[in-house]
This record gives structure tokens, C-alpha cells and sequence, in this order.
């Protein structure tokens, strides 16, 4: 609960007020500070720059106490200043000149998951993945806020696994499976696009970029996937006839496809 109310602005020592106040009758700033066991006169300070945001009042009395404004009404401020103020951004930097062409590389856990949930959250209409399905938990709740607000999200996924999201297409696990690393793609709006790599042995690491030919390459991919997917179950017989189990005739004919 502090880390949250951190996340709001406050500090550690005003989160910890705020919450000591929070549901109570007014208090004085030495009932405040028993509570806390922090010296009044920080915990003074505290309240001070409590009042000051708008997340407390102060009340006049002798002593003066103080009394938390509900959570409910300090989000809804919040909010509003927020939209307020992103408002004002949009409004003054969408002059900005088209982005030049990037390559940016993410490592760790934390900043692939980072980057796909920023990508997904400023998609506008569409988003195309394409994973394995032991990786759906990194991106399915950012992918389903998409779809929540009106962006068509296409789940291609390499095997089967249970999901709420509505646009789904089930592809067939590769012979010998996921490798160490199991690669994943993201395109949004044919504008930005997300590749990288999954795996247990080596940290997580992706690329973003808006460079036209990776782009193209990740439409083009999925493209040929869809297509393929397709002609597989409308011509499963002919093509196993004619090719081999898995192809592997034309694996025979093209060694430089081997992994």
C-alpha cells in the first residue's frame, strides 16, 4: 500500500500518514506521529505537504487536526490532472518531426516487460504477435487492455494454451520443440515492432525498432504463416504426398535450412 501511494507523489512518510488518517476521526499531529513513531516534527512536515496536494485537510481547532480526503475523490483528482496535463502535452508536441528510423535494444526481465507493456498500451488499431505459448503470461494482460479499448489484437501462438483474448490462431508445435530460446515478435500499427527471445538459460532480451524493412519482414512473416497455416489444412494429404512428412524432401534439397 505504500508503494502505491508512492506511485501517486507521496512520500514514504506522507503515504504513511495519509494511511494512519485514512478511515479515522481528525487527529492531531502527535496522535499522527505515535502511530508512525516518527518525530513530530517531521511527521508536522508530512501533513503540511499533505494538505498542500489535497490529500488532507486540515481542520481548525486547538489543537489543529488533520483528516484524510477519501482515496476514491484523491484518485479522481489525480486523474484529472493527469488528462489535464497529457492534454497539454499532446497538444504542444505533436509538431514533433517524424521519427527517424532506431534500433533499441532491451536486457533483462524488467525492461522487455517494460517495452511491450508501453508498446501495447499506445497501439491503436492493430497488433500482430507471434510467440510460443509458454510465453503468453509476459504479454496477455497488456495485449487484452488493447483489446479492451477497441485495438485488434492477432495472437498467433506456437502451441496450445488457454487465453481470453479473441483473435487466436493455434500453431503447430515445430519438431523438437521450443529450443533453448524460444523467439517472439510484436508489430503495432505497422509502425513500431518489438523481436526477441524467451528463455530459462540466459536473460531475456528483445529489439524495438521502426525501421521500415523490419517492419515489412514481421508483416510479411505473419503474412506467410497465416497463408501456410492454411494451405496446410486445406491440402494436408497432397502436400505430405508430394513433399514428405514435414517436408522433408525440400529440407533434403535445402541443408542451409537445417538449424
Amino acid at each position: 500500500m505504500i508503494e502505491s501511494l508512492r506511485k501517486l507523489g507521496l512520500s514514504d512518510l506522507e503515504a504513511r500518514c495519509y494511511l494512519a488518517l485514512h478511515g479515522q476521526p481528525p487527529s492531531s499531529g502527535y496522535e499522527v506521529a505515535k502511530q508512525v513513531s516518527i518525530s513530530r516534527s517531521n511527521v508536522y512536515a508530512a501533513l503540511r505537504g499533505l494538505v498542500e496536494k489535497g490529500v488532507c485537510r486540515a481542520v481548525e481547532g486547538e489543537p489543529i487536526t488533520f483528516a484524510a480526503i477519501p482515496i476514491g475523490q484523491v484518485v479522481k483528482l489525480l486523474q484529472s490532472d493527469f488528462e489535464r496535463t497529457a492534454r497539454l502535452l499532446e497538444n504542444e508536441l505533436t509538431a514533433l518531426p517524424e521519427t527517424p528510423p532506431f534500433f533499441s535494444n532491451w536486457k533483462g526481465e524488467q525492461q522487455v516487460d517494460l517495452a511491450i507493456r508501453r508498446l501495447a498500451a499506445n497501439a491503436r488499431e492493430e497488433i500482430l504477435v507471434d510467440l510460443w505459448a509458454e510465453d503468453l503470461h509476459w504479454v496477455e494482460e497488456p495485449l487484452l487492455a488493447a483489446e479492451r479499448r477497441g485495438t485488434a489484437v492477432h495472437l498467433m501462438v506456437i502451441g496450445e494454451v488457454p487465453t481470453e483474448l479473441e483473435r487466436v490462431i493455434v500453431h503447430s508445435v515445430p519438431l523438437g520443440g521450443p529450443h533453448k530460446s524460444r523467439n517472439f515478435s510484436m508489430l503495432l500499427d505497422k509502425e513500431t515492432a518489438i523481436l526477441g527471445s524467451f528463455s530459462r538459460y540466459a536473460p531475456s532480451s528483445a529489439l524495438e525498432s521502426n525501421h521500415p524493412a523490419v517492419l515489412n519482414m514481421l508483416e510479411t512473416s505473419y503474412f506467410h504463416d497465416v497463408v501456410m497455416m492454411r494451405i496446410e489444412v486445406d491440402f494436408a494429404k497432397e502436400l505430405e504426398d508430394r513433399y514428405g512428412k514435414d517436408y522433408a524432401l525440400i529440407r533434403r534439397e535445402h541443408p542451409e535450412m537445417h538449424s
